[in-house]
């Protein structure tokens, strides 16, 4: 007499070549086996339709049924394994307008101030603005914005508990130096670093941003990758001084960008500490690090616009140091940041009117 386990059992004889496993175990067998009088009918599922023992595995089966029972009339069909849908994961900022990496070849050149007084001089001018103190080994943004001693709290966005952004002079903030003592170094392997960003950015309540404007750490490294292929940057500032130093590490971070598997569009050089100009004198200018016109050199290398030229003035250094931002005043080293800002909102319309939307890398 034949019965359902009895053609399971015999199934559970034929092994799949190469795997070690039975036909059962692979989940080939439907579950649509009839059976009528001694007429035995079921369904073996493949992967592919062109499984190259599709035809050996169908004469192993029969004689396996045979064999347990050899009266019957065996009728063997096949179907190919539906693939589950690709679902397309969701942007980690489906709010956040454009996205932009501010960054620069070594440390030492302003990068994060640079950063910090353009966001609070695009807040000053309307826009909706997030800054992400990505610097795991050295955040500063904390001090910048006088938030050192800030506390962090979460709250349920749409079932998910999200960090909620410090916010100050119309900027959200996130550093992982909220997350660690200030006194502390963040001694972190790459992966862990990794995380942490990743964390700061995906699982954070960003919300609606026209721009979120990215303090990248100095060089190139694991958190270069890991951004690239958590956001679809929109472009990238490369800040530099005139020193030859720092511009030939400039120019590896161009070349990062602009790698064919990552391909940010630069959007422009910052020539930061461009000269140095007393307090009482300021029409006088003394180029310290570097002769003028050292930075338009590297931008006209490049094809690449110099976006603004920052003065070395003492002033922005205190600033910076008392948690207020010289963008915040209306002086002349403020109107150089509130410069930058324009020249940064023209520079992203015309890199979004010619160039589609950046995508996050994908690397294998």
């Amino acid at each position: 007499m034949l019965y359902p386990a009895l053609i399971t059992e015999a199934l559970a004889t034929v092994r799949y070549p190469g795997s070690g496993k039975n036909l059962v175990e692979l989940g080939m067998v439907e579950d649509d086996i009839r059976i009528a009088g001694d007429n035995v009918s079921f369904t073996l599922i493949f992967d592919k339709a062109t499984d190259p023992f599709k035809a050996s595995l169908l004469k192993s089966a029969e004689a396996a049924i045979h064999r347990a029972a050899p009266e019957a009339v065996v009728e063997i069909k096949t179907a190919t394994r539906q693939a589950a849908p690709k679902v397309e994961k969701a942007p980690a900022l489906p709010g956040v307008k454009n996205i932009i990496a501010v960054s620069s070849g070594k440390g030492g050149v302003g990068k994060s101030t640079v950063a910090a007084n353009m966001a609070v001089a695009l807040a000053a001018e309307g826009y909706r603005v997030g800054l992400l103190d990505a610097d795991i080994f050295g955040p500063s943004v904390p001090k910048m914005f006088g938030l050192e001693n800030e506390e962090l709290y979460m709250h349920e966005v749409e079932g998910r508990n999200l960090i909620i952004p410090a916010e100050k002079y119309g900027v959200k903030v996130l550093s992982i130096g909220f997350l660690i003592d200030p006194a502390s170094a963040a001694v972190w392997r790459g992966a862990m670093a990794s995380n942490a960003l990743k964390q700061l950015i995906e699982q954070a309540d960003w919300g609606e941003l026209d721009y979120f404007l990215i303090d990248m750490p100095p060089g190139t490294s694991d958190i270069h990758l890991t951004l690239v292929q958590t956001l679809g940057i929109t472009g990238a500032v490369v800040v530099t001084t005139p020193q030859q130093v720092a511009l030939a590490d400039a120019r590896k971070g161009i070349a990062m960008f602009r790698y064919d598997k990552i391909n940010v569009p630069v959007l422009g050089l910052v020539d930061n500490m461009a000269w140095f100009t007393p307090e009482k004198h300021p029409d006088e200018r003394y180029f310290l690090f570097g002769p003028e016109g050292a930075v338009d050199a590297l931008a006209a290398e490049y094809g690449v616009p110099v976006l603004a030229r920052i003065p070395l003035v003492a002033a922005v250094g205190e600033h910076s140091d008392n948690g207020s931002p010289i963008a915040l005043e209306n002086t002349a080293s403020a109107l150089a940041f509130v410069h930058l800002a324009h020249e940064l909102i023209d520079a992203v319309d015309r890199r979004n009117n010619e160039l589609p939307p950046t995508s996050k890398v994908e690397m294998r």
